[in-house]
């Protein structure tokens, strides 16, 4: 749930218009792409994950950066993992949300460019300090307990709008794959192409391969390390393949021509005012609201995790409080800087996460696909699945699993 949270955001919706309005409709199809190579690599980080994973006296935990400290003794490589986490967690992608989510209003009347995202960012940052430094319990628990409804109620107003434009179905499919493969104009300007649109907005919606999810799968209680990769691969489906194409296919239906000029949260709450009339822009803030502020709480589990990774242990009291008020006081700028900004210092931090994730989970993927290989002939012999290290000759020492 808290991998989930952290994926279902605000990508799912201002990252699927800005694909859409700046690279087209065939940005979807690359999407759908990199959410199928992107289950593969779920499947692997978060495997790899539970495999690697430590114990203390709270639990099970880990990440990218134990498995790159254990398997490959690169203790110099999993610390430069966790700063550029927190880089991206903390600050990149925090703002962001906070100014997508603040940008939906801009739709509204009583909007003001100068005051509103003052107001807006400042009572967001006060409210996810609140929770980060104890007291916001009934807050989280009220939105964990919405945002699975939202979602499922997301999806189910997605297929209305489709239905009430069916009509329109036929027209979006064909201009998906004919603007996909239009490859004199993407190769003409790759850069701002569907395939470079659809590639990084759809892989900063689920995040695939980028390291992060792996954190929260570590402290899942399994019986086998392969149960929660599959659990990641479901994840990737659920914010690629359904609320991201919900989201594409509410505007596209929609009869309204993505523009650059309707770029972000404007672009959504047109398409579903031309399908629902005035309660559709009510019903995306209302969305954004709850996807960002779990997705906030979200990332700075991950941040928290990579904070104790490069301090060997929980860090004391006063300055996790410290962090907390930093954390909050980068929600309420995020709030007041660019869109083109935001996007570009999201893009470049993921991208470093990625570039050291990935590389590391080819070389031990292979340990991870001889766990599915156990987990499946465990089920095929009709068996609860139980994983030992043995059973796939693994060379390095764990905490669990023996």
């Amino acid at each position: 749930m808290v991998s989930t949270a952290s994926r279902v955001g605000t990508g799912n919706i201002i990252g699927v218009s800005t694909a859409l309005c700046l690279g087209g409709f065939g940005s979807v199809f690359w999407m759908w792409i990199i959410a199928i190579l992107g289950s593969a690599m779920a499947f692997i980080e978060s495997t790899l994950a539970q495999i690697y994973k430590r114990r203390d006296n709270t639990g099970c935990y880990g990440g990218p950066a134990y498995y790159i400290e254990t398997a490959l003794k690169k203790r110099w490589l999993a610390v430069l993992f966790s700063i550029f986490l927190i880089l991206t967690y903390g600050i990149g992608f925090n703002m962001l949300a906070s100014y997508n989510l603040q940008s939906t209003f801009s739709a509204y009347s009583f909007y003001n460019e100068s005051t509103s995202p003052v107001i807006i960012g400042f009572i967001l940052a006060v409210l996810v300090g609140y929770c980060l430094i104890g007291g916001g319990k009934r807050i989280i628990k009220i939105t964990s307990f919405l945002v699975p409804i939202m979602g499922v109620l997301y999806i189910f107003v997605a297929l209305v709008i489709v239905i009430l434009n069916i009509n329109a179905l036929p027209n979006v499919f064909s201009r998906i794959f004919a603007e996909a493969f239009d490859f004199k104009s993407i190769f003409a300007g790759f850069t701002g192409s569907c395939v470079m649109y659809g590639i990084k907005r759809g892989l900063f919606s689920n995040e695939a391969g980028v390291g992060s999810a792996p954190n929260a799968s570590a402290s899942a209680e399994v019986s086998h390390p392969a149960k929660q990769g599959l659990v990641q691969v479901l994840s990737v489906f659920i914010d690629t393949l359904l609320v991201c194409s919900a989201t594409a296919f509410m505007c596209m239906c929609s009869g309204i021509e993505p523009t650059k000029e309707l770029e972000g949260a404007l672009y959504v709450q047109k398409s579903l005012q031309a399908s629902l009339g005035d309660i559709g822009p009510v019903f995306i803030t209302i969305s954004m609201i709850l996807f960002a502020f779990t997705t906030l709480l979200g990332n700075l589990y991950y941040v928290d995790r990579s904070i104790i990774h490069l301090n060997k242990k929980v860090p004391e009291r006063k300055y996790m409080v410290i962090y907390y008020i930093v954390a909050s006081i980068v929600i309420f700028v995020g709030a007041l800087l660019d869109s083109k900004l935001l996007w570009d210092i999201a893009d470049i931090t993921m991208g470093l996460m990625t570039i050291i994730n990935v590389p590391v989970i080819l070389i031990l993927g292979k340990y991870a696909l001889r766990t599915l290989k156990d987990y499946e002939m465990q089920i095929k012999d009709g068996k609860e699945p139980v994983f030992y290290a043995k059973n796939i000759d693994l060379p390095h020492k764990t905490d669990y699993w023996n």
